[in-house]
């Protein structure tokens, strides 16, 4: 906005710093520019120096309170950052595909899972199934979910196994609370069962989940922006949405109050799909702008290289970005992305990856396993993807039906697995907003830049476009880009 300064300056005409900084927020500063300078010559050119009451003067400004002089963004002169990568998969990823791979990923995932089901007080007896007797009564048992099933009569049958052998456990419809209960019981998760011994079946009166337990919120004096699925290179990037908000977190758009809260914003967390991506999908050429991976990341560069350097970018892959498809993804490959790699305060992390911002445990997923579990669990579905969270915490693991539209690596260790509690968890993939809290845990998603596709009228999914959820000081504030 120096050429508003030189066009004044030209004229033998200063400007007064509030009447600038209104000036410069104005639709079209230069058309209103050339206007003033036309009007201060047409008064014989006698001004020298323009005050902001003088705007009031020349656009007959009735109530001139309702536009205030906003002035430079009031940010810290000196920002520290306590920011912490507690896990972040990008150089601990390893798999060799051989079948031995595969048994340590289940193995991995069973023990970590059964230790934390194992503190429950309803487990602590808990037996291995190969040591359930016929003459037992009450029975306490872990295991992985081999299969659920309904019988004939309309009873769920769970196939559990541990490492020492199988069982099926009963739930009968008439026990109608945990029945229900069943119902969101996926292939491959851990649960523990409390039940009756009868015959070659264990009668459940109870499921157990890992859990999470109530956590106390964690105090914040600073604000964190989310926002995830840019799709920058489609013909539907809402490019003129990002640079609203691009402007709004520099502290050039909006209201006094949303200009504060961006002074505030001290980290922007990115949970995946910064560009488009080349050969996602059948067809895909045919809706991008940008047919080069190279050239995506490269107007990635240039559109978050806007954003002010005073705050710390966390930005980890979706399943559109260059990374590997299978989960957990490393971060974007340094080669696809150097021009993004060259923006000093952009932390590369891994899909998905937990990190501590000032102290507030953040775990990062784009939620790729959204779709399994929309498709999988009945009173699921895209536009709740908070209940799909919900879920996913209660299971402790961020994606536990394997082999279906999820591709997961069989790594020797399953990193999906959610060991600590999160004060908050950020998720994208859906394209729809969505929030809540949930036992004291923030559960964020944080829609699209991208207009509705072709893919999404198909299924009517209708994107949340340009919201941009911001966790202000521990209090969740919505703004609006569209």
């Amino acid at each position: 906005m120096n050429e508003i300064i030189g066009k004044f300056a030209r004229e033998g005409i200063l400007i007064e710093d509030n009447a600038y900084f209104r000036l410069r927020e104005m639709d079209d500063p230069a058309s209103v520019s050339s206007e003033l300078i036309v009007k201060i010559k047409s008064n014989g050119g006698k001004f020298t120096v323009l005050t902001s009451e003088m705007l009031d003067e020349f656009f007959e400004i009735d109530n001139p309170a309702e536009i205030k002089a906003r002035g430079p963004l009031m940010v810290p002169a000196e920002r520290d950052f306590d920011f912490e990568v507690i896990s972040d998969t990008s150089n601990r990823s390893y798999t060799s595909g051989e079948i031995g791979d595969m048994i340590a990923y289940f193995n991995s995932r069973y023990s970590r899972l059964k230790n934390l089901l194992s503190k429950r007080p309803e487990l602590k007896d808990h037996m291995p199934i190969a040591d359930l007797r016929g003459g037992e009564d009450v029975v306490s048992i872990i295991g992985m979910v081999n299969d659920v099933r309904n019988t004939k009569n309309n009873h769920r049958i769970i196939e559990l196994e541990d490492d020492t052998g199988e069982i099926s456990v009963v739930v009968h419809n008439e026990n109608h609370k945990l029945f229900e209960k069943s119902e969101k019981i996926v292939r491959d998760e851990v649960v523990g069962v409390h039940g009756t011994k009868k015959g070659r079946f264990v009668v459940a009166s109870e499921i157990f989940h890992p859990g999470v337990p109530r956590i106390q919120e964690k105090e914040m004096d600073f604000s964190v922006a989310f926002i995830s699925d840019v799709h920058i290179g489609s013909q539907t990037f809402l490019e003129d949405a990002f640079m609203k908000f691009v402007k709004w977190i520099n502290g050039d758009f909006g209201s006094e109050e949303q200009r504060s809260l961006a002074a505030d914003v001290k980290y922007l967390v990115v949970a995946g799909d910064i560009v488009d991506g080349i050969g996602i999908y059948p067809g895909q050429e045919k809706e991008l702008l940008i047919r080069d991976i190279h050239e995506q990341y490269e107007e990635a560069a240039r559109l978050f290289g806007d954003i002010r350097s005073d705050i710390k970018i966390v930005m980890i892959p979706g399943n559109h970005d260059s990374s590997r498809i299978a989960e957990p993804q490393p971060a974007i490959p340094e080669e696809y992305a150097k021009s993004l790699y060259s923006i000093r305060n952009i932390e590369f992390l891994s899909n998905p990856s937990l990190v501590s911002l000032d102290g507030v445990r953040t775990l990062i997923y784009h939620g790729r396993s959204f779709d399994d579990m929309a498709m999988s669990v009945n009173g699921l579905s895209h536009e709740r993807s908070d209940l799909i969270m919900e879920e996913l915490l209660e299971k402790r693991h961020l994606a536990p039906i394997y082999g279906e539209r999820t591709p997961l690596a069989s790594e020797i260790e399953d990193h999906l697995v959610i060991d600590e509690v999160p004060h908050v968890l950020h998720t994208g993939h859906v394209h729809i907003n969505a929030y809540k809290k949930y036992k004291g845990v923030h559960l964020i998603n944080s829609g699209t830049f991208q207009s509705q596709t072709e893919f999404q009228k198909i299924y009517n999914i209708v994107p949340t476009c340009g919201q941009v959820p911001v966790l202000n000081r521990g209090v969740m504030k919505l703004l609006e880009f569209s």
